[in-house]
């Protein structure tokens, strides 16, 4: 079942991103606390994929009331392949545009192979006119990356 998000889902997509072998995950923003927060700016744009009570899928997607952008895309790996990330970004597509939306992003890592190519034969076009640049307002809020 692919369905909006909810702050009751939190272990579960938790240990869904624990088990994504080179997935960062910010201390502060990935909290429960900071997903709590990013859901309530963003109530039904967020998605998860539940398979027999487990999720097996998420994407974290919000926007700015300009700009749509997608974090932390993932499917297990055992789920992979079956068209569950296809109807998750679906979904998060289609709640944007209700929302009037236009325009979609994302950040995948570079050497995330598996998820690259599945964006570009998705459809999604990889930019190379612009620079994307981070400053941390935050240095308590430290990225760890699952290996």
């Amino acid at each position: 079942m692919i369905r909006a998000m909810m702050i009751e889902d939190y272990e579960g997509v938790y240990k869904l991103w624990k088990q994504i072998k080179g997935f960062g995950i910010r201390s502060i923003d990935d909290s429960r606390e900071g997903l709590e927060r990013f859901l309530r700016r963003n109530p039904t744009t967020s998605i998860v994929a539940e398979e027999e009570g487990e999720i097996v899928g998420s994407i974290l997607c919000g926007h700015d009331g300009r700009r749509g952008c997608f974090y932390h895309v993932c499917v297990a790996e055992e789920h992979r392949m079956k068209g569950i990330g296809t109807q998750m970004a679906k979904m998060a597509m289609d709640a944007l545009r209700a929302e009037k939306i236009n325009q979609v992003c994302l950040i995948a890592f570079t050497d995330n192979q598996v998820g690259n190519q599945f964006w570009e034969q998705s459809g999604w076009k990889r930019r190379e006119d612009l620079n994307y640049y981070d400053l941390s307002l935050n240095e308590e809020n430290e990225t760890t990356f699952n290996r």
